[in-house]
């Protein structure tokens, strides 16, 4: 990892303006994206052709489920990341675990994560750029870019790397916070359903003779404790059968 002092105004208007092209590219993405993956294969493409001297780039997402490559470029960067989880180090994860950009100027001499350096040495790798996604004080995760030749990144790697991770990371924050919402929509649409099933069930024994709607709902809910079948396929089979009835009657 490199600490450097903080940049003039104008290094960091020239870092923005080499990065116009890319963000207009991503931001058409995020009105169209259908799924994460879709959205994750355009990251990992724009970094390497972003961040000179990279031959693949990969991204890290860490949630409920574990540590995962959901996109990565080529078997090379999906093998170095599974080696990081496989040892629970590396510089992807310290990016993640410290939320500061990490950048190994050589594996060959770096000693920060023996295990991983050692196993990661035959794929060879020699330089590595990464750096944290974060969305709303959200640890999303962190992109990474590998290279095979040692000393690949610097300071304005770094700095490119980084105001693109932001964006990434606004991007993969937005497309998720879609697929909640689908979810959400999911589950209302369900519950709707089971309460208009339950509804017509206890209609139909109100008009056997059902003394109001909460005598009703206490025979369905004994029903399903008898059978062990669930409330809504009691309701839904009560339905049925009378729908049946009403068929084969005169």
């Amino acid at each position: 990892m490199t600490d450097s002092p903080g940049d003039p105004p104008q290094a960091t208007a020239d870092l923005s303006s080499d990065l116009t092209p890319v963000l207009a590219r991503m931001g058409g993405v995020l009105l169209s994206a259908q799924t994460v993956a879709t959205v994750l294969e355009l990251v990992t493409r724009l970094a390497v052709e972003t961040i000179p001297g990279s031959a693949g780039a990969g991204v890290t997402l860490v949630d409920a489920r574990g540590k995962r490559t959901t996109a990565a470029s080529d078997p090379m960067v999906e093998r170095a990341d599974e080696l990081q989880y496989e040892f629970d180090q590396g510089p992807c994860l310290s990016a993640w675990r410290d939320q500061v950009p990490v950048r190994v100027d050589d594996i060959e001499v770096d000693a920060r994560w023996p295990a991983w350096t050692a196993a990661a040495r035959p794929l060879g790798l020699r330089a590595v750029l990464s750096t944290p996604l974060v969305a709303a004080e959200d640890r999303i995760g962190a992109i990474k870019v590998y290279s095979f030749r040692p000393g690949t990144y610097d300071d304005r790697s770094e700095q490119l790397l980084s105001l693109f991770a932001q964006q990434a990371a606004v991007l993969l924050a937005n497309t998720q916070n879609l697929n909640d919402a689908r979810q959400l929509s999911g589950r209302l649409t369900r519950a709707l359903s089971l309460r208009d099933t339950i509804g017509a069930a206890k209609g139909i024994l109100m008009a056997e003779g059902a003394a109001d709607d909460q005598t009703a709902f206490s025979m369905l809910v004994a029903t399903s404790q008898q059978t062990n079948v669930s409330l809504h396929e009691v309701a839904r089979q009560l339905i049925a059968s009378v729908t049946a009835r009403h068929a084969g009657g005169p």
